[in-house]
């Protein structure tokens, strides 16, 4: 079973996560894409943070569960996002 700290520190990842994409997301909006390497760094931190995630819920409880769904979609949401951008 997922220890709450480590539930915690997971999220806090996310947020970490999510925050650096947001910001490489709008850079991307502005810019046209003049940082492709940064935007697609991004979008693997996002990719790899969704596998994490789908690691941790399989050892979570019901309620940590929940928190972990909400966070995924919030990146997903984030992800496709990005995806769209692109193109």
């Amino acid at each position: 079973m997922a220890t709450r700290q480590s539930v915690e520190n997971f999220i806090q990842r996310c947020e970490d996560t999510l925050h650096f994409a947001r910001e490489q997301y709008l850079e991307g909006a502005k810019q046209e894409h003049y940082n492709d390497t940064e935007y697609t760094k991004a979008q693997q931190m996002l990719e790899n943070t969704l596998e994490e995630l789908a690691q941790l819920e399989m050892s979570a409880n019901a309620e940590q569960r929940e928190q972990l769904y909400r966070m995924r979609l919030r990146l997903q949401s984030l992800q496709n996002d990005m995806i769209l951008l692109e193109h």
